[in-house]
């Protein structure tokens, strides 16, 4: 169902939690739970991953994640204020000590100049703050969703290494 890649994050990000004793949430917009889905293909999955939120509709991110509309409505939902706070209000939900949140335009429509198709906003909520990042991935529509999945999985890994 996944790259070997998305798969061999997956399972030492799930190596990881167990060895701490943690949790991980996601909150997805554009990977419509791609993210969940990739942690849960990992078998023992529930010792270490809770729950995940597709928050698809703005409505979605403010109701389900606390997502203040006033950064919605200013800045638009592929933005860093919003996946920061998507990130932070599925970590304080699921009361996990990690989590991972993405908004982004996976195409082939819904571009614009200030945000192309495959323009993607990560954040990931740690211990020790958010950390946040932009990609524009190349590709289509299943090509972008897979580099958003990517790179979730391997940030959050990356992070958790730098923060052991």
């Amino acid at each position: 169902m996944f790259s070997s890649e998305i798969e061999a994050l997956a399972a030492e990000l799930g190596q990881m939690l167990l060895a701490r004793g943690e949790t991980v949430t996601t909150a997805e917009s554009c990977t419509g739970g791609l993210i969940a889905g990739a942690i849960t293909e990992v078998a023992g999955s529930s010792a270490w991953f809770d729950r995940g939120y597709i928050t698809y509709a703005n409505q979605a991110k403010a109701a389900m994640l606390d997502v203040p509309m006033a950064f919605i409505d200013g800045l638009g939902a592929v933005s860093e204020p919003v996946v920061a706070a998507m990130a932070q209000g599925a970590a304080d939900g699921a009361c996990a000590r990690w989590a991972v949140a993405v908004s982004g335009i996976a195409g082939p429509t819904g571009g614009s100049v200030e945000k192309p198709v495959g323009t993607v906003w990560l954040a990931w909520a740690t211990p020790y703050g958010i950390t946040t990042e932009k990609q524009v991935f190349a590709g289509s529509r299943s090509e972008v969703r897979a580099a958003t999945v990517y790179r979730a999985l391997e940030r959050l890994v990356e992070l958790m290494k730098e923060q052991a």
